[in-house]
């Protein structure tokens, strides 16, 4: 197994590609523990300040969603962020993170991208499908229970229209049939697989206006042709 400074390998080994693919309504995982827990305190120490963000704040989406409101740092080798960072990076460059991720979505057919958000109080992420460039995300949290109180929301929704709704549509949390919010305080991050009705979102956030939700993004890009070793569902 892989020797690694940031990522545990020997958790990520114990997962089933074949249940995670089968689970309903759409690929998802949502675990403690991906992160070795001194590198997850290491990344978080050396979180990015908001100075340094773009405001994406009143932005319009297509077919009629509400606005995404955020800060957003996209990552990129020139970025003046803490060394900590950049070894994260590499690690989820390397090729045992990338042949997991292959096990787990069954292509070896992506690129990766990353990215940072912090959303403060009031904002939301509308239910929505990932777009269709994307194979997938995987998310990882950073608040814990210090700065951030679960009453608060900021839990990554898991969403299932039962086939309903088209994508290019606006519905609201209150219609789908069933809603899963992901465990998102302290060690946890939520990798799921984009597939027709991956549908999710954030409640609207009631912190105090001084705290912050913070997350990383890995984007799973989709490269052409994608030879899936498993049926989309």
């Amino acid at each position: 197994m892989a020797v690694s400074q940031y990522i545990d390998y020997d958790r990520l080994a114990h997962f089933d590609s074949e249940a995670f693919q089968q689970r309903s309504p759409y690929p998802w995982l949502n675990e403690r523990g991906l992160l070795h827990d001194a590198a997850f305190e290491t990344l978080r120490t050396a979180l990015p300040t908001t100075e340094c963000f773009q405001r994406r704040f009143g932005e319009q989406r297509k077919f009629g969603q509400q606005s995404h409101d955020r800060y957003s740092l996209e990552y990129s080798d020139d970025l003046e962020v803490a060394a900590p960072w950049r070894d994260f990076v590499a690690e989820l460059r390397a090729a045992p993170y990338q042949q997991w991720l292959a096990g787990m979505l069954g292509t070896r057919h992506f690129s990766l991208t990353f990215h940072w958000h912090y959303t403060p109080a009031g904002c939301s992420v509308s239910p929505h499908c990932a777009a269709k460039h994307k194979l997938g995300s995987h998310i990882f949290y950073f608040n814990t229970s210090a700065d951030w109180d679960a009453s608060w929301g900021g839990e990554t929704v898991i969403l299932d229209d039962e086939g309903r709704f088209k994508r290019r549509s606006n519905p609201s949390f209150s219609d789908f049939s069933s809603a899963t919010a992901s465990r998102s305080i302290g060690n946890y991050s939520l990798l799921f697989n984009r597939n027709g009705n991956s549908w999710h979102g954030v409640r609207p956030l009631t912190c105090p206006k001084d705290a912050l939700r913070k997350v990383f993004i890995v984007v799973i890009n989709r490269v052409h042709p994608v030879r899936r070793l498993f049926p989309q569902s």
